[in-house]
């Protein structure tokens, strides 16, 4: 015979699991610091500011 499953151990350890792989996630997405998000704002802004340089008007 095979041995039986607790179940709520068996739950709980999926919810768990979910719960690890959404904050890894979360990680990836917001987890930057401030210095990354003034250094990408920053460098958006020049590359901004560099295309309307180069914009020819009619």
């Amino acid at each position: 015979m095979t041995e039986p499953i607790n179940l709520n151990k068996f739950r709980k350890a999926r919810d768990k699991a979910k719960k690890k792989a959404v904050a890894a996630e979360n990680r990836m997405k917001f987890g930057r610091t401030k210095a990354q998000r003034d250094l990408e704002e920053a460098r958006a802004e020049k590359t901004a500011k560099h295309t309307d340089a180069h914009k020819r008007e009619d």
